[in-house]
């Protein structure tokens, strides 16, 4: 069985350096991993380019705005009744964690990973990726975003079960990998690159996928 370095290896050679996630500052990331639920990344930018044309990019600024104020802002990305709640408890969240407007969050930096994830997670409508994605980019805590692009390409090489919790999936990242925030970031940034160019959910590029001469040819019975 190939190591999940060796996977990591691959999809670099392939794909090189990804330089994800795109953002200004560590609150951006916060933000952005909120607007991207459910749609596609050029529908946030646009999201976050109305926050940050009406100055919203302040932790407490935001926290502040009204709702049908934020909801008007972040319409591009969809499900905007619900992610402008979101982001106002997220952002109310970092004004009770930090001094007011600090974007780069540093006061939470320094807490403990397990610490941070839990207070994440009690957040209403912040799941695990949502926090894996802000621990990991925003937080700089080498916590593995699992997201349906790793799911789909470890399934379809037998790598994981098909039944797998998303903790366990990330439990053997973690298992397997030095716990390296720059390694975790690329190599989600890889699954990612991968997915959507070859192991696509239906009609894979699977003769043309850089993983094929080190995984073999995939089990194609379960799509999702």
């Amino acid at each position: 069985m190939s190591s999940f370095l060796e996977i990591y290896v691959a999809l670099r050679q392939a794909f090189g350096h990804r330089h994800w996630w795109p953002a200004e500052t560590p609150f951006e990331v916060v933000v952005g991993a909120i607007l991207t639920q459910n749609t596609n990344w050029k529908n946030v930018e646009q999201a976050i380019a109305n926050l940050k044309q009406a100055g919203l990019l302040e932790p407490d600024l935001l926290a502040e705005a009204t709702l049908p104020d934020v909801q008007g802002l972040i319409r591009p990305a969809g499900y905007f009744r619900q992610k402008s709640a979101r982001l106002k408890r997220v952002a109310r969240w970092v004004n009770q964690r930090c001094v007011p407007g600090d974007r780069a969050l540093g006061a939470l930096k320094w807490e403990p990973l397990d610490v941070l994830r839990e207070e994440l997670l009690s957040i209403n409508g912040i799941g695990p990726e949502t926090a894996d994605s802000i621990l990991l980019y925003a937080l700089e805590k080498p916590s593995f975003v699992v997201d349906a692009y790793t799911v789909r390409v470890l399934g379809r090489h037998c790598l994981i079960e098909p039944d797998a919790t998303y903790e366990e999936v990330q439990e053997e990242f973690h298992r397997r990998l030095p716990p390296d925030t720059e390694l975790f970031r690329d190599f989600h940034a890889q699954f990612v690159e991968v997915g959507k160019q070859f192991c696509r959910k239906s009609a894979p590029h699977c003769a043309e996928c850089p993983l094929r001469t080190l995984l073999g040819e995939p089990v194609m019975e379960d799509d999702s």
